[in-house]
């Protein structure tokens, strides 16, 4: 068996939780959200094409968290000590940086700087790690990763160099071949992928997933403050919405952390396929990122504009944020505990119901309604706790 692949490969017993480095990585996903969120309240506050102005933000945001999600599986599966792997974050983390910088112009002048810097990531892993792994049947593995990275090369580059509106649906292709390959664990003609051949580590992708949804939250508190920071400290509007939007910083967090958050590797851990509960957690993990941007972007409108009329935009951003990131937490929750708590799912479809009547109040009238909501299911999974605090996850154990 190759040498250079041992080498590059996970060993066994090696610390399971993440290294310095992947924690300088994520400070650069700070930036980005940040970049992403801004661009939005751009969108929603500049009376331009709202629908398709966020559609655009949107997948420049699932661009980010794909480059974020396949590495934090890479530095899983392979040894993150070795120096080709620590290269390769070097280089991701220089990748969006530049993706970062670019997404105010990501639909015009900065698009091929946008898509170039993204493929080159993911080509260049590919390009270090197959060659490394001959000999080993990891390679295989690599080899299709790299194979379907290399697809979805052709509409990022093409949508790049073509204008609107073919940009826009070749970029869209392309998030669907990679949010698709990642899904399927990156099947190729010369192997058929199983969530089996992905040897993961329950603890430090667990770890990771935890530290990312921080991150989201980081980006919320340095949107919201920057935004206080903007406005006169004695406007009582804006002093009332800089605490709201403190107070639901801290209730997402709580609602995250309630025993899901906390069991989150045991259930790894115990899962007789623990690679399809990670497919389950990076989807809910999607949604709840999604949404604490989207609530960032609430804020921030909130917090220049506490009184006044309330556009429907704005309305999706400051309730539809809480609402991705119940949805969220409802798919984790399924996948730890096998069943859904009421109050995720009364406090969505209190959020949706009252959505129609909202531009009839000023904007932190629905902040406030909002954060309402949070608070109501923080208490309630406090009760829950207090009559159940030994409930353990409802993964099935691996068969012996």
């Amino acid at each position: 068996m190759s040498t250079r692949a041992t080498a590059l490969l996970r060993k066994p017993g090696q610390p399971e939780r993440p290294s310095l480095l992947e924690l300088f990585f994520d400070l650069v996903f700070v930036f980005a959200l940040n970049r992403v969120s801004h661009r939005l309240v751009e969108d929603l506050t500049e009376r331009r094409a709202v629908v398709t102005d966020g559609s655009e933000t949107l997948l420049l945001l699932l661009a980010f968290l794909v480059l974020w999600f396949v590495t934090a599986w890479v530095t899983d599966i392979y040894d993150a000590q070795a120096p080709q792997l620590q290269a390769l974050v070097y280089v991701a983390m220089l990748g969006a940086m530049a993706m970062a910088v670019t997404v105010p112009r990501a639909f015009g002048d900065g698009s091929l700087a946008f898509a170039g810097a993204y493929v080159a990531v993911h080509i260049i892993r590919g390009l270090i790690i197959v060659p490394a792994l001959r000999g080993h049947p990891a390679q295989r593995r690599a080899a299709g990763v790299l194979l379907w990275f290399s697809l979805s090369a052709v509409p990022w580059i093409a949508g790049a160099i073509l204008p609107d509106p073919a940009r826009g649906l070749l970029w869209a292709l392309a998030i669907v071949i990679d949010g698709t390959a990642l899904l399927l664990f990156y099947p190729a003609p010369w192997t058929l992928a199983t969530p089996q051949q992905w040897p993961v580590s329950a603890e430090y992708i667990s770890e990771r997933y935890r530290q990312f949804f921080i991150i989201a939250l980081g980006e919320l508190i340095l949107t919201t403050g920057s935004a206080y920071s903007d406005t006169s400290f004695r406007q009582a509007g804006a002093i009332a919405a800089f605490a709201v939007s403190f107070a639901t910083t801290v209730l997402l967090f709580r609602v995250y952390v309630f025993k899901v958050g906390q069991l989150l590797p045991e259930a790894l851990a115990g899962a007789r396929e623990p690679a399809r509960l990670i497919r389950e957690a990076f989807i809910a993990h999607v949604l709840m990122v999604t949404g604490i941007v989207a609530v960032a972007v609430g804020f921030e409108i909130v917090i220049r504009h506490p009184f006044g009329h309330t556009d429907v935009a704005w309305t999706v951003a400051i309730l539809g944020g809480p609402i991705l990131f119940l949805i969220g937490r409802a798919l984790v929750e399924h996948a730890v505990f096998a069943r859904v708590s009421r109050s995720r799912i009364i406090g969505a479809l209190v959020l949706v119901g009252v959505s129609p009547a909202m531009t009839l109040v000023p904007p932190l009238t629905v902040a406030v309604v909002a954060v309402l909501v949070l608070a109501g299911i923080a208490i309630s999974d406090m009760m829950r706790s207090r009559a159940n605090p030994a409930e353990r996850p409802a993964v099935p154990r691996p068969e012996r």
